[in-house]
């Protein structure tokens, strides 16, 4: 079972291995499904070194760091949106355009948002 309903009724340690074999699934299904997931891991693994290198405090590198997994989070959010509205509505709809827009939109939010808390801590 590959869903969160799968937890229902478990306990403990049991409901935590189940939940990590879930993140692990969705993780990898982001990976060979999505293209832009993989561009952004690839963006995250040259940024998040140069975060520790360029922040001066905890706190830079924690804002730099946390700006860029958010990226991440935002991709997995949109492309599971896109999941669900495809199988929910495969024919055209202004609804599911819309949908999918907006999600897209989350995604160059957090882009943007990272853009800036670097451009502010970085800029002299």
């Amino acid at each position: 079972m590959s869903d969160a309903a799968g937890l229902k009724g478990k306990t403990g340690l049991r409901r935590l291995i189940n939940a990590l074999g879930y993140s692990r699934d969705g993780l990898l299904a982001a990976w060979r499904n999505e293209a832009a997931f993989r561009q952004e891991i690839l963006l995250a693994a040259i940024a998040l070194p140069l975060a520790f290198y360029f922040g001066k405090t905890g706190m830079e590198r924690a804002l730099m760091v946390g700006s860029i997994v958010l990226i991440l989070i935002v991709e997995i959010i949109n492309s599971a949106l896109e999941a669900v509205v495809d199988k929910a509505s495969p024919e055209k709809s202004e609804l599911a355009k819309r949908a999918k827009d907006m999600g897209s939109a989350a995604v160059l939010l957090s882009l943007l948002n990272a853009a800036a808390v670097w451009v502010c801590l970085l800029w002299p």
